[in-house]
């Protein structure tokens, strides 16, 4: 079985293992269950397929299912908007390795001129494994500053995960943490081929403590919407209600804002912020009054 038929068979059987009898209508058969959620054949009849289909498909050995059967089983496992991606993904034919070396992803002019007109709020856009292509001075206030890492260490992924000062910086981290892990899992799912993210994966898997589980788990995220919560050390808690937009023209790219509301207490800590952290002008001796 090679990875790609690893990774499906591992997450169709824990996804198999959430769903009990009685969330899916099952009526009590008497037999023992001897594993945690549906049987294969249970979930076979639910998804109107043979259970020797679905045991081949669980366990890497079929392609090319139709997308009716592969919708019957999303909807058998219950699975939501992100694992039903994830699912396609791992079905669809994979592409042949790439043999040439891709270049590093580039954000376009206009994209950088965007960042730093939002400069009220926290901005920045990711790219490929988490990647932080382009930062506005917010962002690199109120999370860490990008821009004076080595390039192959500008990840949230390895910030979140493996830099110390996030955990005491990021409210709630175990859950964004697990989120962060979620989004690489899912971009697992169509990037058979990318050595870079599977260094970074054993990278994490080495350093990170939490991170072996969590990518065991197969949990998957396409992050859109939320909530965000920040300690920062000069002004305090600061509260964010951030949306991600994929970038026009460059699907690989997302476009990361930290709203705020007006008149908060975190608009208020971000002016100061702003105020504090502001390049200081150095004024030549020719512009001071009398020169």
């Amino acid at each position: 079985m090679d990875e790609r038929g690893r990774e499906l068979a591992d997450f169709l059987r824990t996804r198999r293992a959430r769903v009990t009898a009685d969330q899916a209508g099952l009526p009590d058969d008497g037999r023992v269950r001897r594993v945690p959620g549906l049987r294969r054949d249970e979930v076979a009849r639910l998804a109107g397929v043979s259970t020797e289909y679905y045991t081949r498909l669980e366990q890497g050995r079929a392609q090319n299912p139709s997308p009716e059967v592969v919708r019957a089983l999303a909807d058998t496992l219950r699975l939501d908007a992100s694992e039903r991606e994830h699912l396609t993904d791992l079905f669809a034919r994979p592409a042949p390795a790439r043999r040439a070396p891709v270049g590093p992803q580039r954000v376009r002019p206009g994209l950088h001129l965007m960042l730093g007109t939002l400069d009220h709020v926290p901005a920045f856009v990711l790219g490929q494994r988490t990647d932080v292509l382009a930062s506005n001075r917010l962002a690199r206030e109120v999370l860490t500053d990008f821009d004076a890492l080595p390039a192959p260490r500008r990840n949230l992924a390895l910030y979140y995960l493996l830099d110390p000062e996030a955990r005491v910086r990021v409210g709630d981290w175990e859950r964004i943490a697990a989120e962060t892990v979620a989004m690489l899992r899912l971009e697992a799912g169509r990037a058979t081929h990318d050595r870079r993210l599977a260094d970074l994966v054993g990278e994490l898997t080495l350093k990170s403590p939490e991170f072996p589980s969590w990518w065991n788990d197969h949990r998957v995220l396409r992050r859109t919407h939320g909530a965000k919560h920040y300690r920062h050390p000069l002004v305090g808690d600061l509260h964010f209600s951030y949306e991600s937009f994929q970038v026009p023209g460059d699907t690989d790219q997302t476009l990361c804002v930290y709203n705020v509301e007006p008149g908060s207490d975190t608009a208020e800590a971000l002016r100061l912020l702003t105020s504090w952290t502001a390049p200081q002008t150095v004024r030549s001796p020719a512009s001071e009054p009398g020169a």
